[in-house]
């Protein structure tokens, strides 16, 4: 049970560090995943990663990339959980990203429909059909989930006995760790992007006027009106927060477990 509780713990400040150095680009992310598809001749709201990190900082400050504080918390939870429990925990945080970005694009102020991720979950059980409403995605979620992180934590693995020339990697120092977690990270990635855009635009689909009918008619619509770069819309974010996101975690993890003896 000792060595229970150090994993939790070292497990726990790895996620943080991840959320913190990556939580702005995954709201990036989000926001060019879900950005509404353009009418034909008119430019999306977005014209890239850089144009929707001024526009949110023109409109919502520095606060906009850590779209509410309360994010970490859900965060971390998802970082340590199954799909289950990554499921609506990320159905809230892409409802509290993707708000501004649903918005139209000539709107001179940005819609705000959600106070917070408590409001979303209140408005989501009263009016998506109960608890069955925070679940909304659970099948893409899973199938992000259960290959991304089976090679990614292969893959940090596999490089930190590379470094080390054995399966003993006790001495590895902090440079060798970053490397390994930032190339774990960008694996997952690499892996399971597009089944992460389908499970965005699922989850800030209307209620009650839904573009998609479910995971397959979404990679589908997306596939026919954008093509394969459709699927990966805000891949440059997603690499970005990834490599240095993982890094921290990984090292996070290692150092406190370390330190724990």
């Amino acid at each position: 049970m000792g060595d229970v509780a150090k994993d939790l713990t070292a497990g726990t400040i790895g996620g943080a560090a991840q959320l913190i150095c990556g939580h702005p680009f995954d709201t990036i992310k989000v926001k060019l995943q879900s950005q509404p598809t353009p009418a034909p001749g008119q430019p999306p709201k977005y014209a890239g990663a850089m144009d929707a990190v001024k526009q949110t900082l023109a409109a919502e400050g520095p606060r906009g990339l850590y779209k509410v504080n309360q994010q970490f918390v859900c965060g971390a939870g998802a970082g340590v959980a199954v799909s289950f429990l990554a499921c609506p925990t990320e159905l809230v945080k892409c409802r509290l990203q993707a708000q501004s970005a649903l918005a139209g694009s000539g709107a001179a102020t940005v819609a705000v429909k959600y106070g917070g991720p408590m409001d979303v979950a209140r408005e989501v059980l009263r009016s998506e059909g109960g608890a069955r409403g925070l679940f909304k995605g659970l099948f893409p979620t899973m199938a992000r989930e259960v290959p991304g992180n089976a090679i990614m934590f292969g893959v940090y693995e596999a490089v930190k006995q590379l470094i080390a020339g054995g399966k003993d990697t006790s001495g590895l120092g902090r440079g060798s760790l970053i490397v390994a977690g930032g190339l774990a990270g960008a694996s997952f990635w690499f892996l399971v992007y597009p089944t992460d855009v389908v499970k965005s635009v699922i989850q800030v689909d209307d209620y009650k006027n839904p573009k998609y009918s479910g995971s397959f008619d979404a990679f589908r619509k997306i596939k026919a009106t954008e093509g394969f770069r459709g699927l990966y819309k805000g891949f440059g974010p997603a690499m970005a927060r990834s490599v240095p996101a993982n890094a921290a975690c990984f090292l996070a993890y290692e150092m406190t477990r370390s330190a724990l003896g």
